[in-house]
């Protein structure tokens, strides 16, 4: 049940935003989506093509005060080059986890050196690389479903994939688990839903009410307000941008988004910090405030992601003060098991996966999370067109504790409008959910076929020889 890649071809889909989008200190308003097709083939001959998708979000994944975007956006598509190549050339066999866990295990560290030689500040992060690989990752899960002509979530059990989970996790046990026999299968939701809880993003620029609004909106037809969109979209979930250097600021701000949330109905908020805080007690402070002046709004507040820095290696800061108010989930921290491992150690509670960070690395995060207790939700990256697919697939295998955020709607509807007429559940959020029943087919069942968007020549091909 072992595959290659022998081909793969890679395409950039430039979208533009219709509002911008702050991440940190930096606010974009496009974005390109790297879009990747892989030819594999199995040892009896038989082949088949699968693809993947990920916005190559720069400020996400690489904040930098002295590289320009431009400097971090070229060397992210120059390991993209690379990675692709070594893929191809490598000629290894195996399912996709395998494939996937040589690509980020092997692979990305190789090219990481080679790439990163004389570049300032270490070169490319890790979060950055595993962005670039995630499209080539989900591109190979995709083409082994098709090759098997299932969907992809059925080929993880130990009839395809036969080495249990100590293959990836070593056997070594910790906290009284063992993962000796235990495959992808016993931690993945088996009767998976077709239809979740959404979340919206509230971002720190977004308008709450008319009165916010300072003239340059959007008038294209799409809500501009928080009022307006959960009055149109029956939103129940919302996700709170915030700075993590202004506290006072903050704190206005989950009062102004939770004194709305109460009066129309939205049972559910979780507070984003940006990555910008240093200490644990400027979150603490906040919380507790909340708890005392404000309960209703506090105890909506299902969780708090990731406070803290990116490099959780270097800044290991003990965390349980928060942790003991409020599940404290990892994100972008969490670029694989062994940080969530270590993430646990320091006090975090939960983990949020994305599928930007591999589907690979992001159903082996599930699988330690879940063996270790720890409450999991599916985060977006801002994901269109293709890119949606996977990400909500991933929510409803992870069994998460509500739902999904997914917010490409609010920023760049228009770029997925040929894929909305395929699946207009999937792109558009009614009731506060978001209603996967159009998917289907081998792999992902992405039926790109039926959506008609034609693509550009592509950025680079390899086939190996």
């Amino acid at each position: 049940m072992k595959i290659r890649v022998t081909g793969l071809t890679y395409y950039s889909l430039p979208v533009s935003m219709r509002v911008p989008l702050k991440f940190g200190s930096e606010s974009i308003q496009s974005v390109n989506c790297l879009r990747v097709q892989v030819t594999v083939c199995d040892a009896q001959g038989r082949t088949a093509i699968g693809w993947g998708e990920t916005p190559l979000s720069v400020t996400w994944a690489w904040p930098s005060a002295t590289l320009s975007y431009a400097d971090r956006y070229e060397a992210m598509t120059g390991l993209a080059r690379e990675l692709a190549a070594d893929l191809v050339e490598s000629e290894m066999l195996g399912h996709p986890m395998e494939l996937g866990h040589h690509l980020t295990e092997t692979l990305i560290p190789f090219r990481q050196t080679q790439f990163n030689e004389g570049r300032g500040e270490g070169g490319v992060p890790q979060l950055a690389a595993l962005i670039v690989a995630s499209a080539f990752d989900i591109a190979i899960h995709d083409a082994y479903g098709r090759l098997h002509g299932k969907d992809i979530y059925d080929l993880y059990g130990p009839k395809y994939l036969k080495a249990d989970l100590t293959k990836f996790f070593g056997d070594h046990s910790d906290e009284g688990v063992n993962f000796k026999g235990r495959y992808l299968t016993d931690y993945l939701v088996a009767d998976r839903p077709t239809r979740i809880p959404v979340w919206h993003l509230v971002g720190g620029l977004d308008p709450l009410e008319s009165s916010d609004c300072v003239g340059d909106e959007p008038d294209d037809g799409y809500p501009v307000t928080l009022r307006h969109w959960i009055e149109r979209d029956g939103l129940n979930c919302l996700k709170i941008k915030l700075r993590g250097n202004d506290r006072d600021w903050d704190y206005n701000r989950i009062l102004a988004v939770g004194r709305m949330a109460i009066e129309l109905g939205c049972q559910m908020l979780s507070t984003d910090f940006n990555c910008t805080v240093n200490d644990p007690q400027y979150v603490n402070s906040i919380l507790d405030q909340l708890e005392s002046d404000h309960l209703e709004i506090f105890r909506r507040i299902l969780y708090v992601e990731q406070p803290f820095p990116h490099d959780l290696e270097a800044n290991q800061i003990d965390v349980h003060s928060v942790s003991e108010r409020c599940d404290l989930f990892l994100d972008e921290s969490a670029h694989d098991w062994r940080f969530v491992a270590l993430g646990k150690q320091l006090g975090w509670t939960g983990v949020a996966l994305k599928t930007c960070k591999t589907q690979t690395g992001a159903l082996l995060s599930l699988c330690w999370a879940r063996a270790h207790g720890m409450p999991l939700m599916v985060q977006d990256l801002t994901n269109p067109m293709m890119a949606q697919i996977p990400h909500v697939r991933l929510a409803t295998a992870a069994g998460t504790i509500a739902g999904i955020e997914s917010n490409g709607m609010q920023f760049y509807p228009d770029a997925s409008l040929l894929d909305q007429a395929v699946h207009p559940g999937i792109y558009q959020r009614r009731q506060g959910h978001l209603d996967l029943s159009t998917i289907s087919g081998p792999g992902f069942g992405y039926r790109e076929m039926e959506v008609q968007r034609v693509l550009p020549d592509p950025i680079a091909e390899f086939r190996s020889v």
